[in-house]
């Protein structure tokens, strides 16, 4: 009989070798110290935190990409966060905006010291000849600026005596450069009448819808206007914008004469009144003579019946 035999088992496979310990070199004073790789830290995450204490969970601000928006640990709280700074966004927005934006137009009549833009003030007008102008076109063509004095109607008691004021005054009155020119809502013909009669040295503007009289503040409501002077130079600065009687008017241009270094003594106002003095005069003697032609005749009249 053949024998079996049993055939011999592998032999084991040869146990790992284990691994060489890290050394690790310490600075300073001392040797070399052999520390096993197993005793090496392992975990580089931050320790644990309490979140009552450390609502940041122990990361530091902007590692990671972690904000503050890391402390939100509640839905509701994160919606209230979100509507917060939408909120402030908008409104930083509107600051920028409101900066930004160009400072809105002043309102309202001007007032002595204020500059105003010269370029479609007050609309356009009409002179006494039936030429039509402006207010930037009249100040261009003057040599300082312009004087306006207003006026409520020609040929009126009140207004002959403002417009001969200015007449009387016109030489000293534009020495320094300055333009005159009578302004109100008459037609041209009623300004023509005006300037003939009264000999005046200057034009009269017609305003006939008031829009350069409103634009002034020399506009009565419902209607009307009021009497005052209105003075602009070359550059748009109002010299004066008062309302006044009709010496009171050319008082304040005087004082703007005055100012812009001319000569504008009170010859012309002592000129008005000498006039107004003769013309009382005349008055007085033109009505003794008809009271004594009346006279004469009525006593002629019972000499012969």
């Amino acid at each position: 009989m053949v024998e079996l035999r049993k055939r011999p088992a592998p032999p084991p496979a040869p146990a790992p070798k284990a691994k060489k310990a890290a050394t690790t070199k310490t600075k300073g004073k001392g040797k070399k110290e052999d520390v096993p790789e197993q005793d090496a830290p392992k975990d580089s995450k931050p320790p644990p935190s309490n979140p009552a204490e450390d609502p940041k969970g122990g990361i530091p601000e902007g590692a990671g990409g972690v904000s503050t928006t890391a402390e939100i640990t509640d839905a509701a709280e994160a919606q209230d966060v979100a509507a917060t700074v939408e909120a402030e966004a908008v409104k930083h927005k509107k600051g920028a905006k409101a900066s930004s934006a160009p400072k809105s137009e002043k309102t309202g009549p001007p007032k002595t010291g204020d500059s105003i833009d010269l370029e479609g003030f007050g609309g356009e007008v009409e002179t006494n000849d039936g030429s039509k102008t402006t207010l930037a076109t009249l100040v261009a063509e003057s040599k300082a600026g312009i004087v306006l004095f207003t006026y409520p109607k020609a040929s009126t008691p009140g207004c002959t005596t403002q417009a001969c004021l200015f007449r009387d005054s016109y030489e000293p009155l534009t020495a320094t450069g300055l333009s005159i020119y009578g302004l109100s809502t008459d037609s041209p013909k009623a300004n023509t009448t005006f300037k003939t009669k009264q000999n005046l040295p200057y034009p009269l503007l017609c305003d006939q819808s008031a829009t350069l009289i409103q634009a002034i503040g020399m506009k009565k409501a419902p209607k009307g206007t009021t009497r005052g002077v209105f003075v602009v130079d070359k550059s748009g600065k109002v010299l004066a914008c008062e309302a006044g009687g009709p010496a009171a008017t050319v008082e304040v241009v005087k004082g703007i004469v005055k100012q812009l270094g001319g000569d504008a003594d009170a010859a012309g106002l002592e000129k008005a009144e000498e006039r107004a003095t003769a013309e009382e005069g005349n008055e007085v003697e033109s009505k003794l003579v008809a009271e004594t032609a009346a006279q004469v005749a009525d006593s002629a009249a019972k000499v012969d019946p």
